[in-house]
């Protein structure tokens, strides 16, 4: 599902990686001798900002056959994060799981002037770990969200 976005006056549709290409303000800086590129904030309303977008993969597993399906989804998980850590602007790669709803979900962060070259990409590995996983006995409501995160 697309989402749309009104910031500074204008209508951005195409979710929170369209309004990150739309807002996305680099400054370049000396520093010490060496160039650096800074990211600023896209600011989706007064006090509503963010540098940062996550893309998450989350499904139920079964606690049936000694949580068989949890230990499986963990070493395909295990088998991508290599690709995952090795991504442009990767912030970082966070693993959930809670035993009580039985959820895993992977979120992988990234700054938001790289995020649309991920998804430009097809969010690699998503395709290759999401048919993985869905191949395991006991995942079930295999889903995948787009958000922007930040640190409070």
């Amino acid at each position: 599902m697309s989402c749309a976005f009104v910031t500074g006056g204008v209508f951005v549709r195409g979710g929170v990686a369209a309004l990150a290409r739309s807002r996305v303000e680099s400054t370049r800086r000396v520093v010490a001798g060496s160039a650096r590129v800074r990211m600023m904030a896209t600011e989706i309303v007064p006090g509503v900002s963010f540098d940062t977008i996550a893309r998450e993969w989350r499904f139920k597993w079964s606690a049936d056959n000694d949580k068989k399906s949890l230990e499986e989804a963990q070493k395909v998980l295990d088998e991508a994060l290599p690709k995952l850590k090795a991504l442009d602007g990767i912030k970082d790669v966070q693993r959930v799981v809670c035993g009580g709803c039985l959820d895993f979900k992977v979120i992988t962060s990234l700054s938001a002037d790289k995020y649309g070259d991920w998804e430009a990409a097809g969010f690699a590995p998503e395709e290759d770990f999401l048919g993985k996983v869905k191949a395991i006995d006991g995942i079930s409501t295999v889903e995948t969200q787009t958000f922007t995160i930040m640190p409070m």
